[in-house]
């Protein structure tokens, strides 16, 4: 990842952030060791950020769009509230299996079930409602993922979508990436949309807060 803040900013806030537990590191050593494309894992600031969330929403039941290595789905879980749970969905049969396993040896086995396909196809057959939302899947779909999962939000539900800021590429009008132009597209859809409130946290690669509109 390419740093967008002041040069050691993000290496500053780490170590100023509540570590993560042995089991959470062990999570993120093997990821790194083992799969392509690591630094697509949430860091531990990240981490706790989204532990914060989940502990002042107190969610019942947390959705997740893109599991990876299971390690920001574990951390979710671990704040939730009694009876709280986490389903969280990989189109990657690689990545899910790594994921299950490290669901499997961590604390909260029983709080975090894998789906496996294609997220939208996934959100179609899910019912909600949902009480949190962390996307962090294919950006290209980021759109339809939205439209899909606004009708099984629960009332005062809330939606984090990551890497809205893209090392910084979505400020580049002439970046025609096709990832770029669709998180350009998303970000420019949210703050239009008179249905929803938003907030674009400059945290590692950005994370987009949303919430449908006070009425």
């Amino acid at each position: 990842m390419k740093p967008i803040t002041l040069p050691g900013i993000d290496e500053y806030a780490e170590a100023h952030t509540t570590p993560d537990p042995a089991f959470m590191r062990q999570i993120s050593e093997n990821t790194w060791r083992s799969l392509t494309d690591p630094q697509m894992i949430s860091g531990p600031s990240q981490a706790r950020f989204l532990q914060f969330l989940v502990y002042a929403l107190r969610p019942r039941q947390v959705l997740e769009i893109g599991t990876f290595s299971g390690y920001s789905a574990l951390a979710m879980a671990a704040a939730l509230p009694p009876g709280g749970h986490v389903l969280t969905c990989e189109i990657n049969d690689r990545h899910a299996a790594m994921a299950r396993d490290h669901i499997a040896r961590s604390p909260y086995a029983g709080r975090v079930t894998v789906e496996t396909g294609p997220a939208l196809e996934t959100l179609d057959r899910l019912p909600g409602p949902f009480d949190f939302v962390f996307m962090d899947a294919a950006k290209q779909e980021y759109l339809a993922c939205l439209e899909a999962v606004l009708p099984k939000l629960s009332e005062h539900a809330m939606i984090a979508a990551d890497n809205t800021l893209w090392n910084g590429e979505v400020l580049y009008e002439d970046d025609e990436d096709a990832d770029v132009v669709a998180l350009r597209a998303f970000n420019d859809a949210v703050v239009a949309d008179p249905r929803l409130e938003c907030v674009l946290v400059t945290l590692r690669d950005g994370v987009t807060l949303i919430r449908r509109a006070a009425r």
